[in-house]
């Protein structure tokens, strides 16, 4: 970091962490003046009785509250309109959002929207949201999107196939309630992409021309835990250690990038997610060693410090070998969790190759990438991960 650069910090989220923590919901509530719930969740967290074990205290603390579950794997945008309208009519003063990254975002999305005028979309960008939001308490269930401390929510307009990221320190929420135990249930394919997701930002938030030593120093963290626990989160969900650790490793992931967006990986993911409807942590676990491979020129010292962290041997190598084991090292991983397809394998083509690279190169995160891509160069990245 050079000496006379400026850089600002901020987590306007209080952050509560440890096991049972939903118990204390009603408390939370009443501390922060709310009359009346909004719990916004997904099919697949009301199914798990996640949501009754938040209705609990509520009810008996005598806490109104509803349920917003209209959200899918990739939320519209219109879930956004939706659910603000329910909150409104209804009289709502506080969301609740449990779930994975797409809940936690559209309830962020929702608590925005109870303060401010216009539609959602009027604020898609970074720093265009006009007043602070309605207290949102978050939830997760996932250990990948860090969404309980971040500014962003991302939702998708299926009409034009757009990914649209809403940016702003008003979108954090107001806390971050994160229990491991609700983690544990999580099947091996979600926890392995949502936590290749975590590694991601951890990673390109690291190396990419923004970062600082606040993000550094949470970044190695994360990546640490994750280097340690993703396996046995994966093959032994019950196992609460590796579930603790994946929680705060992609909470610390995401306090990471919050200040420095991230790379190439995400550029390219969001274009390809709305258009093949690939998971979100699943395309950048398929991009991020083809990316990583791109990028060594640009920052071969943090790539060799990767490679260590994820117990690659560099003692007789040089700098730039010792780099290239950092690619190897995050491919077995990918391949250890499970997460084999390639971009082929959801319908990629050579055809679709200008559409993608053309929406990725429109996003913030290509700027602060280590090395400066051509349009050729992303469809290279695609073609390599699009190989068998």
């Amino acid at each position: 970091m050079q000496p006379n650069r400026i850089v600002r910090y901020e987590i306007p989220t209080a952050i509560e962490f440890g096991a049972g923590l939903i118990g204390k919901l009603a408390d939370h509530v009443k501390a922060l003046s709310g009359t009346k719930v909004l719990i916004v969740a997904d099919p697949g967290v009301v199914q798990a009785g996640v949501v009754d074990r938040l209705k609990k205290p509520l009810e008996e603390a005598g806490i109104p509250h509803l349920l917003f579950s209209e959200i899918e794997a990739d939320p519209d945008i219109e879930s956004v309109e939706k659910g603000t309208q329910i909150a409104k009519s209804q009289g709502c003063d506080l969301v609740v959002g449990v779930g994975g990254g797409s809940s936690l975002d559209i309830a962020k999305a929702i608590g925005l929207m109870l303060t401010n005028p216009g539609n959602i979309r009027d604020y898609v960008g970074i720093n265009k949201v006009i007043h602070q939001g309605a207290p949102v308490i978050a939830v997760p269930t996932t250990a990948g999107t860090g969404s309980e401390v971040t500014i962003w929510s991302v939702m998708t307009d299926k009409k034009q196939k757009l990914k649209l990221s809403v940016g702003s320190p008003y979108n954090c929420p107001t806390l971050a309630l994160c229990d491991p135990e609700l983690t544990v249930s999580l099947p091996p394919h979600i926890t392995a992409a949502t936590g290749m997701d975590a590694l991601t930002h951890a990673l390109e938030s690291y190396v990419n021309k923004a970062t600082h030593p606040i993000s550094e120093g949470l970044s190695i963290q994360a990546m640490k835990m994750i280097s340690k626990s993703l396996r046995h989160a994966v093959v032994q969900g019950e196992n609460v250690s590796a579930r603790h650790d994946m929680l705060v490793a992609s909470l610390i992931a995401a306090m990471a990038f919050n200040s420095t967006r991230l790379g190439l990986a995400h550029a390219l993911a969001l274009p390809l997610g709305a258009h093949f409807k690939i998971p979100h942590g699943t395309v950048n676990a398929i991009l991020l060693p083809e990316v990583m491979q791109f990028n060594i020129i640009g920052n071969t010292s943090k790539y060799a410090e990767i490679a260590r962290i994820f117990g690659e041997k560099t003692d007789h190598l040089s700098e730039r070998e010792a780099a290239e084991r950092s690619v190897h090292a995050i491919r077995q991983l990918k391949n250890d969790v499970g997460i084999t397809q390639t971009l082929s394998d959801y319908g990629l083509e050579e055809k679709h190759l200008d559409m993608i690279v053309e929406e990725a190169m429109t996003s913030g995160n290509v700027p602060v990438n280590p090395r400066k891509p051509t349009l050729e160069d992303l469809k290279n990245i695609c073609r390599a991960a699009m190989a068998k």
